[in-house]
This record gives C-alpha cells, sequence and structure tokens, in this order.
C-alpha cells in the first residue's frame, strides 16, 4: 500500500507552486535518462523501467533507462551525480547508495550532499536462496551445514556493498558462520551463475529471485525482512528460523544531482507517486513482494541518514572494514 503524506497547508501550497513553475519552464525540454547503477534485469532496473514509462506518458517526454553497471554501483551513481543539475539526468538508486561509504575508503560521492533527494519509490525484502544441490532445506540446516565447512561455502551478490552482501554479512555475523563473498557487477549475473551452480547462496531481492523459485530453480530458505513478504508468504523469516531481530531490508529510490531546482524535485516526486499508484505498477510490485513507499524528499534525506548509521553499525559488528 502507498504511504500517503499529508503535508501542512504551507508546504502544501510552496509544493503546488513549485510544481507550477516546473511546468512553466517546459520542463522537461528533450529525453530524460534514467541512469541504473546494475545490470539489466535487477530489482533497481525493473523499478525504474516501470517508472519510465509511466513518466514518460504523463510528463511528454522520453525517459531513457541508461544501465551502467559495476564498482559496486558506483560507477553509475557518480556519473549522476556529476550530471547536469537541470532535471534531465536522474538517479534510481538502491540501498548501495548509503553502504558504499562505509564499505570503501574512497568513494567519489557523498550520498548527503551530492543528491537532491526526490522519493523513496519501494522497499523489499531480500531472500536466502540456495542452489537445489546444496543439501538444505532451512536457516538451521544451513547454518549447521556451514558449520561444518568453515570457509567452503560461497555467496554471491550485487557487488561489494550491496544489499544481498549485507544481507548475508548480518546473517553470517548473527549464525557465527564463514563464507566466502563473490561480488558480481549486478543481481543477475550472480543469480545467473547460482542457477548454474557456480555458487551456493545468495540473498537476491525478491523481484530477481521469485520467478526462479516458483519455477523450482532456486529453494528459498527465508525472507530478510522482519515480517513474511506477500510475494512468498509461506516463507519464513530469517528471525522466526533461529535469529530473533535479523532485519534486512532492501530500498529504491530516486534522485536527481544536487543543485536541481526545487520545482522540478517537487514535479518529478509528484509525477513518481502518481505512478506508482498506477494499478499496473501496484499489480507488478505486490506480484514480486515489493511495497511502493512514494516518500517526500526531505522524508527521503532523512531516511538515507538512518541508512548510513544502521550499515554503519552491521559494518563494525561484522568486523568489515572499508577497503
Amino acid at each position: 500500500m502507498i504511504k500517503v503524506n499529508l503535508l501542512p497547508p504551507a508546504a502544501l501550497l510552496l509544493a503546488l507552486v513549485c510544481a507550477g513553475a516546473a511546468a512553466q519552464t517546459g520542463y522537461p525540454s528533450k529525453p530524460v535518462r534514467f541512469i541504473v547503477p546494475s545490470a539489466a534485469g535487477g530489482g533497481t532496473d525493473i523499478i525504474a523501467r516501470a517508472l519510465a514509462q509511466k513518466l514518460s506518458e504523463s510528463l511528454g517526454a522520453q525517459f531513457v533507462v541508461d544501465n551502467r553497471p559495476g564498482a559496486g554501483q558506483m560507477i553509475g551513481i557518480e556519473m549522476a551525480a556529476k550530471s547536469p543539475a537541470d532535471g534531465h539526468t536522474i538517479l534510481m538508486a538502491a540501498s548501495t547508495l548509503a553502504i558504499n561509504p562505509i564499505m570503501y575508503k574512497k568513494v567519489p560521492y557523498d550520498p548527503l550532499r551530492d543528491f537532491a533527494p526526490i522519493t523513496q519509490a519501494a522497499s523489499l525484502a531480500n531472500v536466502l536462496v540456495v542452489h537445489p544441490s546444496l543439501p538444505v532445506k532451512s536457516v538451521a540446516e544451513l547454518i549447521a551445514y556451514a558449520k561444518q565447512r568453515p570457509g567452503q561455502l560461497n555467496f554471491a551478490s550485487a557487488g561489494i556493498g550491496t544489499s544481498p552482501q549485507m544481507s548475508i554479512e548480518l546473517f553470517k555475523s548473527m549464525a557465527g558462520i564463514d563464507m566466502v563473498h563473490i561480488p558480481y557487477k549486478g543481481t543477475s549475473p550472480g543469480v545467473v551463475d547460482l542457477l548454474a551452480g557456480q555458487v551456493s547462496v545468495m540473498a537476491p531481492n525478491l523481484l530477481t529471485a521469485l520467478p526462479h523459485i516458483k519455477a523450482g530453480k532456486l529453494r528459498a530458505l527465508a525472507v530478510t525482512s522482519a515480517k513474511r513478504s506477500e510475494g512468498l508468504p509461506e516463507v519464513p523469516t530469517i528471525a522466526e528460523s533461529g535469529l530473533p531481530g535479523y532485519d534486512s531490508t532492501q530500498w529504491y529510490g530516486v534522485l536527481a544531482p544536487a543543485g536541481t531546482s526545487r520545482g522540478i524535485v517537487v514535479h518529478l516526486h509528484d509525477e513518481i507517486v502518481r505512478g506508482l499508484r498506477a494499478p499496473d505498477v501496484l499489480q507488478r510490485l505486490a506480484a514480486d513482494g515489493a511495497e511502493p513507499v512514494g516518500s517526500s524528499p526531505e522524508e527521503f534525506a532523512a531516511f538515507i541518514k538512518s541508512e548510513i548509521d544502521k550499515w554503519a553499525r552491521v559494518a563494525s559488528a561484522a568486523g568489515i572494514r572499508a577497503e
């Protein structure tokens, strides 16, 4: 369900004025590049393409998804941060935006300083999955199996510092197990190798994993959120599977380069929230276990800061040092 945020009258009036100002300037005046800092087919890409279609329809200009994977999504994120602040380049970021500064000593962007947050578009759980050849059918069995084989199991992620990695790092820390991290340039390449049996474990987002789970090509052990997912209601959470307090939820949000006018930010926010309310988008996200959010720019900015603080604590507890 969309989280509707009621603005006070003064803020509502300002939003209307800003949106009107954006419309009067003829924005957008050319195609808008919608940067996705990961490979095509992953959760970030799926949500971006759904919104790009709605924005193209509502704003009368083409929103073109531009996939720029690599370096823990930093290639695409940096490209967006350094783009002109005219609203014609926007970014669909994932949780990695806030995690990278914790994982790397040198990050080519500042998640708080270099962007104008527009809205948190959606959130969803990751799902702990294994290749069917692995002889485990529950979280408890995976923990026992890994404890008997320290350092022998490997797990895939969408790259260093991505939500799929951090979900398993938190899992490893709480379970007291050792598995080897194999980073990929995006969720989809990691899932491809998981399906082929080249890696044994992964915690991809539900958007990407659900079709393979339903087809019996991957075995779902648990979801990473604090409560069960509507997309996989029969699958327990990690918390209820023996690790109480475990909670790792992935999120996706839209940002513009810092300095983008308030009018354009508000205009894009309103159109994105309208797109998230569209029945076909709601149906697509719900089918894949994602929850639309549609927060205000201010709420999204505060949320990003809270995520940075949270994952810094997780990295410290897990003994992860910036590289």
